[in-house]
């Protein structure tokens, strides 16, 4: 683990490593993080908002979480010079001791980045949600949905517990609260045990 100081991206959503985040950046503040990410090819990190808004409004009480996702910055277009439409992948989770705001509004934090997930296999006991996510999978294929469109890229990781259970955290509809427990949680195992008595209790899991 290490510390630094690295730009922040308040969202309301929770990202999760391996995700991808489709995001239209038109603020000035974001505009010259994302071209300064791009000239210098570095990341930036998202963070759950628990409080406040994205877009920024006046004397606007803001409160964020205290864990979050680097992301990288995976395809471009510059749509118009105040749009920019940007496609970004999640890779490391990270501990945010401290976030203080610039004069121009733009979140940096110190953050301790927290180690990737070690891989895990699926135990035979949580196969049912590994199965039910690959058919997921085999029904946007069917339906010809563009790979842009998708949450995840490829490959598809369906025999580690981490990958399994972070594409669930982001599909299924969890209550933010909820989603950073299970984002802060170190062990992929019981990630996916947690996700696996949700897709149970909805009846996602056939016998």
């Amino acid at each position: 683990m290490s510390q630094a100081a690295m730009p922040l991206f308040p969202l309301t959503t929770v990202l999760f490593p391996q995700g991808v985040l489709n995001l239209q950046i038109f603020e000035v503040r974001y505009l010259d993080l994302m071209k300064k990410c791009l000239r210098d090819n570095t990341p930036f990190g998202v963070v759950s908002l628990l409080d406040g808004n994205e877009v920024r409004r006046p004397d606007e009480k803001i409160q964020l979480a205290k864990i979050g996702t680097l992301v990288n910055i995976e395809k471009h277009e510059f749509v118009t010079p105040t749009l920019i439409e940007i496609s970004t992948v999640g890779s490391q989770r990270f501990k945010l001791l401290n976030a203080t705001q610039e004069k121009n509004g733009l979140w940096m934090g110190e953050i301790q980045t927290l180690p990737a997930d070690p891989v895990v296999e699926i135990p035979d006991y949580l196969q049912g949600s590994a199965n039910a996510l690959a058919r997921l999978i085999n029904s946007i294929d069917e339906n010809e949905i563009a790979e842009e469109q998708l949450p995840f890229r490829k490959p598809y990781k369906l025999m580690d517990c981490g990958w399994v259970a972070n594409r669930w955290c982001e599909l299924l509809p969890l209550d933010k609260p909820t989603k950073l427990q299970l984002l802060a949680l170190d062990n992929p195992l019981l990630r996916l045990e947690l996700i696996d008595d949700t897709l149970a209790a909805q009846g996602l899991l056939k016998s």
